[in-house]
C-alpha cells in the first residue's frame, strides 16, 4: 500500500531535517540539558540515564523506520525510472526501424527517379530518331524532285 503523498512529504521532510545541522544542535542541547538537570540536582543520574536511553532508543527506532520508508520510496522511484528507460529504449528501437524503412523508401524513390530519367532520355532519343528519319525522307523526296526538275530542264534545253 502506497503512502499518501502528504505523509510521504512529511516523512521526507522529517528525515531530511534529522540529517541537518539544526537537528545536530537541537540534539546536543537536549543531551546537555539532561546532564544539566542532573548537575542541578533536579534528576538523579540513574533516572536521567533511564529517560535519556528510552528517548534515544525510541528515536533510533523511528529514525530507522523513516529511513526505511525513504529507501522504499526511492526504490519505487528507481523502478519507475527503469520502466521509463525501457519504454524509451523500445521507442528508440521503433524509431530506428522507421528510419531504416524511410531510407529504403528513399532508395526506391531514387531508383524510380533514375528509371524515369532513363525512360525520358530513351523517349527523347526515339523522338529525335523519328524526326531524323522524317527529315531524311523529306530530304530524299526533295532530292528526287530536284533531280526530276533538273531532268526536265535538261530535256527542255535539248528540245529547243
Amino acid at each position: 500500500m502506497k503512502p499518501h503523498p502528504e505523509q510521504e512529504t512529511l516523512t521526507f521532510r522529517f528525515t531530511s531535517w534529522v540529517g541537518s545541522r539544526a537537528s545536530l544542535v537541537l540534539h546536543t542541547l537536549i543531551f546537555a540539558g539532561f546532564f544539566a538537570l542532573v548537575g542541578l540536582d533536579i534528576l538523579e543520574l540513574e533516572t536521567m540515564l533511564l529517560i535519556l536511553t528510552t528517548i534515544v532508543s525510541l528515536e533510533a527506532i523511528y529514525l530507522a523506520i523513516f529511513i526505511q520508508m525513504t529507501v522504499n520510496s526511492n526504490t519505487e522511484s528507481l523502478r519507475e525510472v527503469e520502466e521509463d528507460i525501457d519504454e524509451i529504449q523500445e521507442d528508440m528501437e521503433e524509431i530506428g526501424e522507421d528510419i531504416d524503412e524511410l531510407q529504403e523508401d528513399v532508395e526506391e524513390m531514387s531508383e524510380d527517379i533514375e528509371e524515369m530519367n532513363e525512360d525520358e532520355l530513351r523517349d527523347k532519343v526515339k523522338e529525335q530518331r523519328v524526326e531524323a528519319k522524317d527529315d531524311a525522307v523529306v530530304l530524299e523526296q526533295l532530292t528526287r524532285d530536284v533531280a526530276r526538275v533538273l531532268a526536265d530542264l535538261e530535256a527542255m534545253k535539248k528540245g529547243k
